[in-house]
């Protein structure tokens, strides 16, 4: 394999087309496109600092390396890469790519990061940034702090494990989304999903899990959590109080304390849905 060690990298494709290639210590800048269409490439130690570095590129290594601000929209079209102790600091990072691992990595901006993904594994990252992965499929994440709104739109097939997402809009127009042991904040959860499950997890949402087909809650805490579950298929179990529950369209709450329960008879049909509960602070059944 080809070394090539300390050197700063200028020009527009400066390694196109390379294959069977290490690089250590170097600096991509002012050029765009440095690796495009390169395969079989180590990365160590390197710093990105225009844009588009890997495209179209497979079987990538890329350990403490660096993409500065300009390195915009630097991973696309981009199978098997492997990204490990890395800062990212430009947004659009990693579109349509297949086989991505991202191991403890800090996305400082990572506003649309992330989008058309196949095949994901992230562990230990923290991101901020609005739309994170979008339209992504077979993620499977641990250790993920999030802050950013409308993240995981449109995603199939994701498991989450231990993680914080202060995130409104989370989880929009999903499908099979598993989240265990987490933390999520944020508005209008999950609406338009199907078959979203969440265990032991602790939530807090303004009109959170509502239009939801096939909601699953194990285990969990609501906080802060009002207006839930509206015209949604639901098997919830929570652990404590839900502040208000409005409409849902059928199946079973769990819950110790509901403080407003809010069923209209005149939009769902109210014996579709079990409420298992003792204590009900106030019930509105008045129509329309």
């Amino acid at each position: 394999m080809k070394e090539i060690t300390r050197e700063i990298l200028t020009g527009e494709r400066a390694l196109f087309h390379a294959s069977d290639l290490c690089v250590q210590d170097a600096i991509f800048e002012d050029g765009e496109s440095p690796l495009k269409e390169s395969k079989d490439i180590e990365l160590f130690g390197c710093m990105f600092k225009w844009k588009y570095p890997l495209w179209y590129c497979k079987n990538i290594v890329a350990k403490d390396c660096k993409w500065f601000d300009m390195a915009r929209a630097g991973v696309w079209y981009t199978d098997n890469i492997f990204v490990e102790n890395a800062m990212i600091e430009a947004p659009k990072n990693f579109r349509r790519c297949k086989e991505l691992t991202l191991k403890n990595v800090d996305f400082f901006n990572a506003q649309e990061t992330l989008w058309s993904c196949d095949e994901v594994t992230m562990e230990h990252v923290t991101a901020k940034g609005d739309y994170f992965a979008m339209n992504s499929n077979n993620m499977k994440i641990h250790n993920l702090k999030l802050d950013g709104n409308y993240s995981f739109d449109g995603c199939n097939n994701v498991e989450i494990h231990d993680s914080v997402l202060l995130s409104k809009d989370a989880f929009w127009n999903s499908d099979n989304i598993t989240v265990y042991d987490s933390f999520i904040s944020g508005e209008y959860l999950g609406w338009n999903a199907k078959n979203l499950t969440l265990i032991n997890c602790t939530i807090e949402s303004l009109q959170g899990m509502c239009y939801i087909d096939n909601l699953v809650m194990k285990n969990c805490k609501l906080i802060n959590t009002t207006l839930a579950f509206e015209y949604s298929n639901v098997d919830v179990e929570i652990t404590g109080n839900v502040d208000s529950v409005v409409n849902p369209t059928s199946g079973t709450i769990k819950a110790d304390q509901i403080g407003t329960l809010i069923m209209q008879k005149d939009l769902v049909d109210v014996n579709k849905t079990k409420i298992i509960c003792d204590v009900i602070g106030e019930k509105k059944d008045e129509s329309v």
